[in-house]
């Protein structure tokens, strides 16, 4: 078992991580939302907080998580999201989705937030992190997610 320490960092606009996320979310096996997400890192569409994190094993991603005020629901009132969690298949199994968790959340609670919110198809994951089921949502196109919320 591969024993790399898994470090999270923020990715700021125009640096080398940013090209680099670029790359990963481009070569990644998220057909669902891999063109959407490379669209917004190109476009680098975040403002205010919002914010992307990487999670880095040596000197290459291995996942990834964005910290936004709105998401792919229209739901004005609610925010901040943290979505587009992900993690590269060969490092799954490890936590790693947890550690972009977290550390979106202490980038929310430093900002003055006191709750976060994140979207799923499924059950079971997001509960081990603290966040509780809240209720079904629809997105723009008109599939029905979960909505869970974590007070933090």
């Amino acid at each position: 078992m591969d024993t790399e320490s898994i470090t999270v960092e923020k990715v700021e606009r125009d640096t080398p991580r940013a090209e680099e996320l670029l790359h990963f979310i481009e070569t990644s096996s998220w057909e669902e939302a891999k063109d959407h997400l490379a669209d917004m890192i190109r476009r680098w569409e975040f403002a205010g907080d919002e914010a992307v994190f990487a999670a880095v094993a040596g000197d290459r991603i291995v996942g990834m998580a964005t910290f936004l005020m709105t998401d792919y629901y229209p739901l004005p009132d609610l925010f901040p999201w943290v979505s587009s969690i992900y993690v590269d298949e060969a490092y799954r199994c490890r936590r790693i989705s947890g550690t972009l968790i977290e550390q979106a959340n202490a980038y929310a609670k430093s900002r003055g937030y006191e709750k976060t919110y994140i979207p799923s198809s499924f059950f079971g994951l997001y509960e081990k992190y603290g966040y509780r089921y809240l209720r079904d949502i629809v997105n723009y196109g008109g599939d029905t997610d979960h909505l869970f919320v974590k007070e933090l």
